[in-house]
């Protein structure tokens, strides 16, 4: 991890709502970068790409990240 990434960990706060570690896994990864795609998500995450496909649904379901063209973005 870079020296960007670690300071944009730091400045991330995780919504109460996640319970999940892949949840907020996914979610602080989504921070540290203006977008990703589920390959993405998958290569820098080493998850399942069916867990990680769960993870995004569930997390769009709560409004708290969106789809914008093939990336996954937190909503800002």
């Amino acid at each position: 991890m870079n020296a960007h990434s670690a300071g944009s960990l730091q400045d991330a706060s995780l919504p109460e709502e996640l319970g999940s570690p892949r949840a907020k896994l996914v979610y602080l990864y989504l921070t540290t970068t203006s977008g990703a795609t589920v390959d993405e998500l998958q290569a820098g995450l080493d998850l399942p790409k069916m867990a990680l496909f769960t993870i995004v649904r569930t997390l769009r379901e709560r409004g708290l990240v969106e789809k914008r063209g093939h990336e996954i973005a937190v909503v800002r």
